[in-house]
């Protein structure tokens, strides 16, 4: 959902799992999506008849390549305005999209907002190319994903920027970037590679660093459970063995497809369906995990009462039988809340869904091109390849061989090693050379293993905010946001002002 981000999301008939990666994707849609197999950054369920926010549409004449200067295609991309707390000579706040669709909420609700207010500020909204309504090219092919990478979408900003300041009369003004999960590592990056343009950077649980295998997401996810209780990543541990034991047996598949509501009888045929199958239901804790306890109403999204608190309490509840029935009962909870008759865990319609190269195709909301963006950027692969987590049964080579079952033959594990060696010998992973950025993250959210947590400098401050999820301090402040939350927000603030 970003990145995982990302910043993950399942695409099938039962649900729309918006995954955190393999991420993700952001907060603003990452605090975006995680795809279902193709996890975001940013989780999301998204009611997308919810009217919660109005705002008008605009579209920029963007480049398709900016790296070619023979290449003139362009294309229109859509962003938001809202200058309703805009003073004469004041800030302009540039939120970055991610991996899902804009969300034109934040343009009434958020943090930024008050900040806009307090500071005078003119607030816009970028839409990430490939997502949303920004379409650069007819379709989704591999061919056509060549022009999605943190680099376009950099350079995406640059342009916009440039153009926006001198239409709207504001090239003396001081910009500020804002973004969570994938995004908020674009502000960082966009205040790294381009700091005539971006004066400042608000990088809201960012990860940074890129990596192939990523199994301390799940580590941070025991962690976050043992909060509650030390007893709940216990009991997720032996169900999850249990449940591998069992599909290792062909004769208990009637009973796995009946305690999970599978849509059709459970077929596992190969490690991928294994693996599929045991993702898809830990996805479950995956997601509770990264968003627990966010404010994210406003954005439509479904399932915000669903928390590690609710998780643990049926894990513990012995009334409905071993751990393994439990583990059943959370998926119960999801298929009610979601309003999902059945779930689908099938990997050969997830690849076939995931390989529809069409905008109106089931992964076109952001699955195919954010596990697009892991097999050429980021990795950032949730896997159990560690034995200090509570799951079974994904292991990086599964993640590695939906590049190629998606995308191509020509996606192997080298190369998705070697785009991430290059993704940070650009960026510079943790090592960030800049100034004026500060990098918000929250203890309980499994990103925060890849951003900034510590002070890199005193104009490089971290903002480490302990008992908060993905992207915390993004949202609106409600009555019981806790102490250390509301001080964050203050603070960032205050680093605002003094930039400012």
């Amino acid at each position: 959902k970003m990145a995982r981000g990302g910043l993950r999301r399942m695409v099938s008939k039962g649900f729309v799992f918006l995954l955190g990666t393999v991420i993700y994707l952001s907060c603003l849609s990452s605090c975006f999506p995680r795809v279902r197999k193709s996890r975001t950054l940013r989780t999301g369920f998204v009611n997308e008849n919810s009217n919660a926010s109005v705002a008008d549409e605009l579209w920029f004449t963007q480049r398709l390549d900016h790296f070619c200067g023979a290449d003139t295609r362009v294309w229109k991309q859509r962003y938001f305005v809202n200058d309703t707390y805009f003073r004469s000579g004041g800030p302009v706040f540039l939120m970055i999209g991610g991996e899902g669709p804009a969300n034109p909420a934040w343009m009434r609700y958020g943090t930024w907002l008050i900040y806009a207010q307090k500071l005078g500020a003119l607030c816009v909204m970028l839409e990430h190319r490939f997502y949303g309504k920004s379409h650069p090219t007819e379709d989704l092919s591999t061919e056509s994903l060549r022009y999605l990478s943190s680099k376009q979408a950099l350079a995406d900003l640059a342009h916009f920027r440039t153009a926006f300041a001198q239409k709207r009369g504001l090239i003396g003004n001081k910009w500020v970037a804002f973004g969570g999960s994938y995004p908020g590592s674009l502000a960082a990056w966009f205040r790294l590679k381009y700091p005539h343009l971006v004066h400042a950077a608000v990088a809201t649980s960012a990860p940074v660093q890129a990596v192939v295998n990523f199994p301390e997401y799940l580590e941070v996810v025991r962690r976050s459970l043992a909060t509650h209780s030390p007893e709940c990543p216990q009991l997720v541990k032996n169900a999850s063995d249990t449940l591998l034991g069992m599909l290792k047996d062909p004769r208990t598949y009637d009973n796995i497809t009946k305690d999970f509501s599978l849509c059709e009888k459970l077929q596992i045929q190969s490690n991928m369906d294994l693996a599929y199958f045991l993702e898809t239901v830990a996805g479950n804790f995956m997601d509770v995990v990264q968003y627990n306890e966010d404010n994210r109403e406003f954005e439509g999204v479904l399932g915000t009462n669903i928390t590690i608190k609710a998780l643990c309490g049926i894990m513990s509840n012995v009334s409905l039988g071993e751990p393994y029935k439990r583990y059943a009962a959370v998926m119960a909870l999801m298929l009610k809340t979601f309003s999902q008759k059945c779930l689908d865990g099938s990997y050969s319609a997830y690849v076939k869904e995931m390989g529809n190269s069409s905008w109106n195709g089931p992964a076109s909301g952001g699955g195919r091109q954010w596990v697009y963006q892991t097999c050429t950027e980021f990795g950032f692969y949730q896997s159990t390849d560690s034995p200090d987590q509570p799951f079974s049964g994904f292991p990086l080579p599964y993640h590695l061989q939906q590049c190629a079952d998606i995308y191509g033959a020509s996606f192997t594990g080298t190369s998705v090693a070697d785009a991430v060696q290059q993704t940070n010998e650009y960026y510079g992973g943790y090592d960030i050379r800049s100034r004026r950025i500060v990098f918000p993250n929250g203890s309980i959210d499994p990103w925060h293993a890849l951003g900034i947590t510590k002070d890199i400098a005193v104009d490089l401050p971290a903002v480490f905010i302990e008992g908060t999820a993905h992207c915390a301090n993004m949202y609106p402040a409600r009555e019981e946001d806790l102490p250390q939350l509301i001080f964050a927000r203050d603070h960032i603030f205050l680093l605002l002002q003094k930039w400012l």
